[in-house]
This record gives structure tokens, sequence and C-alpha cells, in this order.
């Protein structure tokens, strides 16, 4: 006789496993949150020890072989680490608008942001993204490598009028430029080279994305009087509540790409987009772009589209960080002038 339940994973089975993750995801966040907490508690009493001039450097020597010897078998407090608790603290304290943040990343995450970020507003901006973004440890790395922070303010994501006005909140999803280093392209690649290795790394153009971005389809068939088109890939975002078109082209921007991405756009709202969701946005990711070509471009346009550059390699980061700090002095600079004329 078959005893087993006749209820299927989705109807019963699946609920239960849904409450093993939760409780077993709030146990390790509790577990996090005591480790990060107890970091910056000896980050804090070394700190001020040594503020004190009651503790010297060596101290911190004593203080590591006095736990190694009074704990054996405890890892993490070595002379390094400690020191790196203090740092910890010394950077964060008086923080208080981040400190929760603090406490929901791991260990390593705050470690990797503390060592390769240079900026107050650096390391506010990677500590929010990988907290919202679920980062790993080694794409958080990839991302700092990518020098995002940099790209993101030198570059804010180039939109059309309509995609300000219907989607205001896109501004801090898209962005100007895509890292796609990871496909390994060759330097004189087609659009279908580009195309088959996005499919073939999903994933990870995923996670260069965003996390709310869900695969709808490629080559996704738009047909419209009687005649077929295939619109290269189809996204859905969930925090948007829309589809995402995204045409691809291996050369740079030409004016005239968008009109074809208005007409999929057009298509995809009379047929494709249910009730409840809001108009498609249509993305242009080109090889290159003349941000004056694309800015004339998109004033006019009546659809909510944007344009957006994908880069084969990883960018340069110390010449963004010696843009981004003449950046920095001359927005103090135009602050000061401002203060000047009031």
């Amino acid at each position: 006789m078959n005893n087993l339940p006749s209820t299927t994973p989705e109807d019963g089975f699946a609920p239960v496993i849904a409450l093993i993750q939760a409780a077993r995801g709030r146990a390790y966040q509790a577990v996090n949150t005591t480790l990060i907490d107890l970091y910056w508690q000896i980050g804090e009493h070394i700190s001020r020890k040594i503020a004190a001039a009651e503790w010297g450097d060596g101290v911190v020597d004593q203080l590591a072989a006095y736990i190694a010897h009074t704990q054996p078998g405890l890892r993490g407090f070595t002379r390094p680490n400690l020191f790196r608790m203090r740092q910890f603290f010394e950077t964060y304290q008086g923080e208080t608008k981040i400190s929760a943040l603090l406490r929901q990343l791991p260990w390593t995450h705050n470690l990797i942001i503390l060592s390769q970020s240079k900026r107050p507003e650096e390391r506010e901006f990677y500590l929010r993204m990988a907290l919202q973004e679920n980062w790993s440890k080694r794409e958080l790395e990839r991302q700092l490598k990518a020098a995002l922070f940099e790209r993101v303010v030198l570059s804010p994501a180039k939109v059309s009028p309509v995609v300000r006005q219907s989607h205001p909140q896109a501004l801090q999803v898209f962005k100007d430029a895509y890292m796609v280093e990871f496909l390994g392209l060759p330097e004189g690649h087609s659009e279908r080279d580009l195309h088959q290795g996005l499919l073939a790394k999903l994933k990870g153009f995923l996670i260069e994305l965003g996390r709310d971005f869900c695969f709808v389809g490629s080559e996704f068939p738009v047909q419209v009087g009687g005649r077929d088109f295939a619109l290269d890939l189809l996204f859905f975002h969930r925090g948007l509540n829309c589809l995402v078109a995204i045409e691809l082209k291996v050369g740079r921007f030409e004016p005239e790409y968008l009109g074809k991405l208005s007409f999929y756009l057009e298509a995809l709202d009379r047929d494709a987009k249910k009730p409840h969701e809001n108009p498609a946005i249509g993305v242009l990711l080109c090889a290159s772009k003349d941000d004056e070509v694309v800015e004339y471009a998109l004033s006019r346009t009546a659809s909510p589209a944007l344009i957006a550059a994908y880069a084969t390699q990883l960018p340069d980061k110390a010449l963004l960080q010696s843009k981004l700090h003449e950046f920095y002095l001359q927005d103090a600079g135009d602050a000061a002038d401002a203060g000047e004329d009031l």
C-alpha cells in the first residue's frame, strides 16, 4: 500500500521548507550581528586604551597572545585582526545612520569595503549596494574593481524625459555602462557573439543588471501587421513592475536605433504588458556612445528609453578615481562660490 501523502510539495511541503530557511536565515543573521557587535566593542576598547596612552601598539601583540593562550582553538583574534577591529571602530564611530548596515553584512564584506574604499560616501554606497543586491564576497570585490561607485557618480544613467516622469526610480536601477568582462569576448566580436555570450553567462549578466531583474526570453517574438520581429532580450523588473527590452548593438550608438526600440516598446505595451504592469522600458546596449549625441537623441523621444554602453574589460580604476577627485574639488568649489553669492 502506498502510504505517501497525496499532497504535492507545492501544496504542503514547500511552506515547511520556507519556514526552515527563514529560521536559518534569522539564526545566521543573529550570529552575524553578535559577531559584528563583538568586533566593534573590542575595536573600541583597543582604540580608547591606545588613545589614552594606557596601551602602546605592542600591547596588542600581548593581547593576541593572551587570547590564544587562554582561549585555545578560538580563531580570528590575531594581531592583524585586532588592529582591523580597531580600524573598524575608528572609521565608523559616530556614523549612526549606517550602523545597522554594518551589522547586516558579514565581517568579510565589511573588511573588503573598509580596505578598498577611500571616501565615507563610497563606503556607504558599497554597504548599501552589497546589502540590497545580496552580493557574494567575489561579486563585491568585482564591483570594487569595476569602480562602480566612481562610474555612478561620474556617469549617471542616460534616460529619456519620459523615463524620468513615468519611472523616476529607474535612475537608481539602470547604469550608464555595464561590465561584461566575464564573457571573454574578442575585440572584433559580432552581435551574435555578444548575444550568445550573454545567454551562456546569463547568471553573471543578471547580477550585473541587478537583483530585481528576471529573464523573460531571448529573440522574443513580436508580431505586428502580419510581420514577425525578434527583440534581442526581454526582462522584467520587479521593483519597477514593467518589462525591460534590451537591444544589442556592437558598434557606437546611432540616433536611428531609437526608432526600432520605440516600435518594440509600443508592441510590448499593446500585446504583452499585463493590465497591472507599468509601461515597458527600452535599453539600447551599445559598444560605445557619444554622450552629446545621446542627449540630443533622448531629449525629444516620446519613448521610455535609455542608452547604455557595455564594456568587455574592467575600467582603469585609478583614472576614474583621479577624475572623481577632480569632480569633488569642482563640487566643493561650486558650493563655496554659491555661499559667497548669498
